[in-house]
């Protein structure tokens, strides 16, 4: 079997792994086998971030229209429920940013609502 020197490409893929690892804390930025550990578990931890933001965004969204329903005298939930059996078809990011950039507009969604729930 022919013998195989791995010299080069060893240290180019040490290399990509440290350089990945650059920010973190101590051996995990300098040690190869640290920081190879260290590069898994951010990945892990950024992939459940990334699940974690759609999550956080709808929550602040649905906080955003509670809030600028609050003088109209509906609840979220019946807000919704309306909004649906009026087939007024916006997602809550939209009714999020209408409520707080433009309140007139979203008055007069809320008022739709009312009318047809």
């Amino acid at each position: 079997m022919v013998r195989v020197k791995r010299g080069v490409v060893k240290r180019r893929k040490h290399k990509k792994v440290l350089k990945a690892a650059s920010g973190h804390r101590g051996p995990r930025s300098k040690i190869y086998k640290s920081a190879k550990d260290s590069i898994l578990h951010a990945g892990q931890y950024a992939y459940e971030g990334r699940k974690l933001k759609k999550r956080d965004f709808r929550t602040l969204w649905i906080v955003r229209i509670q809030a600028a329903l609050k003088d109209s005298g509906l609840s979220y939930s019946q807000f919704i429920k309306n909004l649906k059996d009026s087939k007024i078809e916006l997602d809550r990011k939209i009714l999020a940013e209408i409520a707080y950039d433009d309140p007139k507009t979203f008055a007069e969604i809320v008022k739709r609502a009312k009318e047809k729930g």
